[in-house]
């Protein structure tokens, strides 16, 4: 049996290691401040998520995922520095996520959607909202929906996805709201003797704001009544109790002051 000569492995190896050893530390270097620069740029996102009051749930998504994605083109990008064919893992990782994206099409949509409401706030925790059809509080704002508590205390989940392309109305949003409402009086009452009682009533509600100040005046002249138009403002946590507060005591001091809120009426004359 011929003895076993090494040698020309041992030129091999050196070859090789002579060849690919820069490749090698190169895309380990690159490999080191890659993933430092990657560290970096999530902790960033995350300090400006906090910044803008972002839900950490969401922020804790957002870093994973973008943590991920990058730290994947990192390594596709090291393995082509070193002379490992990429293009086909490339092309099944796009087909992959061509194939996620379709079959999660609305999910994604919600996901986005949500992620607009958290950075720009259109409304925020115990907000009451009308949107889709539905108004309630806003008790939580989740990556994929929102959930409302209705008046009635029902529940609704709404998709992130249609709240972020739809019209929001957000009844809570400013400190003050002006409440609006219309009380009738017949055609034979005075209406500056019903101003006078509105006006008393206006002045002794603490609830309703000085500045801006009240105004009533005569919207219409009805079927039935002359409608005398009341807009006061009031702080916004003020505006339910201060709109039911009104409609009882004007009542009552109409009737104090045989003043009539007319119910509908038609006069029919009949021809012989």
């Amino acid at each position: 049996m011929d003895d076993f000569d090494p040698q020309p492995y041992i030129e091999q190896i050196t070859e090789l290691a002579i060849a690919y050893a820069p490749k090698v530390l190169l895309a380990l270097i690159t490999l080191v401040i890659g993933f430092w620069i990657i560290n970096r740029v999530c902790r960033s996102m995350s300090r400006v998520l906090d910044k803008r009051g972002a839900d950490q749930a969401l922020s804790h998504f957002l870093n994973s995922l973008i943590s991920v994605g990058l730290k994947g083109l990192l390594l596709i990008s090291v393995a082509s520095m070193i002379g490992i064919e990429t293009t086909s893992f490339i092309a099944v990782f796009g087909a992959a996520g061509l194939a996620i994206g379709l079959a999660l099409q609305g999910s994604l949509s919600n996901f986005a959607g949500g992620v607009l409401i958290l950075l720009f706030k259109p409304y925020k925790i115990d907000d009451v909202i009308e949107a889709q059809g539905f108004l309630g509080r806003v008790v939580k704002i989740q990556v994929f929906n929102t959930i409302l508590n209705t008046m009635d205390n029902e529940r609704i989940i709404i998709p992130n996805g249609l709240l972020s392309n739809g019209p929001i109305r957000n009844l809570f949003a400013e400190e003050i709201r002006r409440v609006e409402s219309t009380f009738g009086i017949s055609y034979e009452d005075s209406i500056d003797q019903a101003r006078e009682v509105i006006a008393k009533i206006v002045d002794a509600n603490d609830h309703i704001l000085a500045d801006p100040g009240p105004e009533i005046f005569v919207s219409e002249h009805a079927d039935s009544s002359v409608n005398l138009l009341v807009r006061v403002w009031v702080k916004t946590d003020d505006y339910w109790p201060v709109h039911f507060d009104l409609i009882e005591q004007v009542k009552k001091e109409f009737d104090n002051n045989n003043i009539t809120i007319p119910f509908p009426q038609r006069d029919v004359h009949m021809d012989k």
